[in-house]
């Protein structure tokens, strides 16, 4: 069976909630579900962290079942949340010139979705 991973680059929360109800849909429909977090998306890690944002509860099941697969630490360090993403515990990526590498998810079998 397919599995999917997903690459979010937009900080845009109300985006982002695809890609938060589109992972929990491809994970409990077998299908993957994994998330890397890459560019601008890295920004959202503290804001979703914190228990007031509309996001939060989505974020926590989607951290609890572990489909947060990586997040770019070049990215993070230039957007300043490094240590934000660290505190969260969430695993830092940087195979490719501090970048996550698609070919190492192509590799294993994954389908790519960009969003």
């Amino acid at each position: 069976m397919r599995q999917m991973v997903i690459f979010a680059f937009k900080d845009d929360a109300l985006c982002f909630m695809h890609v938060l109800l589109n992972a929990l849909d491809l994970h409990e429909k077998g299908l993957g579900g994994k998330i890397v977090f890459e560019g601008e998306a890295t920004k959202l890690i503290p804001v979703m962290a914190e228990s007031q944002h509309f996001l939060h509860s989505l974020y926590a099941k989607v951290k609890d079942k572990g489909l947060i697969d990586a997040v770019c630490r070049g990215c993070s360090m230039k957007m300043g949340v490094l240590e934000a993403v660290e505190k969260e515990g969430l695993p830092l990526s940087g195979e490719m010139s501090g970048h996550p590498a698609m070919s190492k998810y192509i590799a294993a079998g994954h389908e790519i979705v960009v969003m």
